[in-house]
């Protein structure tokens, strides 16, 4: 195949069907996984039709230890290798740590964090052998903010994100795979499912209209940072701003301001 692809994972909605759209614009062939194969494919058939690529869905649950292996034999087995990977599979888990079972949060922590960084390492190895690669880890303006009341695993997760990102890119730079670039994409409120997902949609209706973005330029702001070899992009001024407070501001106040914030938008029993 000529054409390069493109493996997003969690890629039926939201951010993931938007990173498949603008890449598939750019002409690249896909590779959508999620666990909604119904949605893959409605979205596979829009693309292919509108654009003329291929695109291979992959219903995996990333939950599940052996689904990397799978997603990538899967695409093995096709003859097709990764030029691209979009670790956008997430989402906010409802209630805290005291109500929720551990089964819930190691789920949790596979899905948005052990499951891409093992993506990560899979597709390394290819990409360097072909010296050209890109990798987005959709992280979180939360990975900059203080930890809240019952985002208990939220926050660190992607904090760790965004270090393990800065890391990897920093390490393609010294290896001298120069045309190897990995980013975090930090986005903050964007229109999706996500908050529909976990309960919370309610509340953040209540939220100023200037909090939020649409997945399109963020998107955007995450391929275009990725392509430059930029380790982390916070997309949208607003976000720029809540990310430059929290490194100036004395922490007990940022954990304070936070805090009061929590309240307003989630429930904690």
């Amino acid at each position: 195949m000529d054409r390069r692809l493109c493996l997003i994972t969690g890629a039926s909605a939201g951010i993931g069907a938007e990173f498949a759209r603008q890449y598939a614009a750019l002409g690249w062939d896909l590779a959508l996984s999620a666990r909604r194969e119904d949605r893959l494919k409605d979205l596979a058939d829009e693309l292919q039709d509108k654009h003329g690529i291929t695109v291979i869905c992959i219903a995996q649950d990333l939950a599940r230890a052996n689904s990397a292996d799978k997603i990538i034999t899967s695409l093995s087995e096709q003859g097709r290798h990764v030029d691209a990977l979009v670790n956008n599979a997430g989402y906010g888990l409802p209630g805290t740590f005291f109500n929720t079972s551990w089964k819930s949060q190691a789920e949790f922590i596979r899905v948005l964090y052990t499951a891409p960084i093992e993506l990560a390492h899979k597709v390394l190895p290819g990409m360097a052998e072909r010296g050209y690669g890109r990798i987005i880890n959709v992280a979180s303006l939360a990975g900059y903010a203080p930890g809240s009341a019952g985002h208990t695993l939220y926050a660190s997760v992607k904090s760790g994100m965004i270090k393990f990102s800065e890391s990897l890119n920093a390490e393609c730079e010294t290896l001298g795979h120069t045309d190897i670039h990995c980013t975090a994409l930090c986005p903050g409120f964007t229109y999706s499912e996500f908050h529909d997902v976990n309960g919370t949609r309610d509340s953040m209706n209540k939220m100023s209209k200037r909090m939020w973005m649409e997945a399109g330029p963020v998107v955007k702001a995450g391929i275009d940072a990725v392509n430059r070899g930029q380790p982390v992009v916070v997309p949208g001024m607003v976000n720029k701003t809540i990310a430059s407070l929290t490194r100036i501001l004395p922490e007990p106040l940022g954990r304070a301001m936070v805090g009061a914030q929590s309240r307003r938008y989630r429930r904690i029993d």
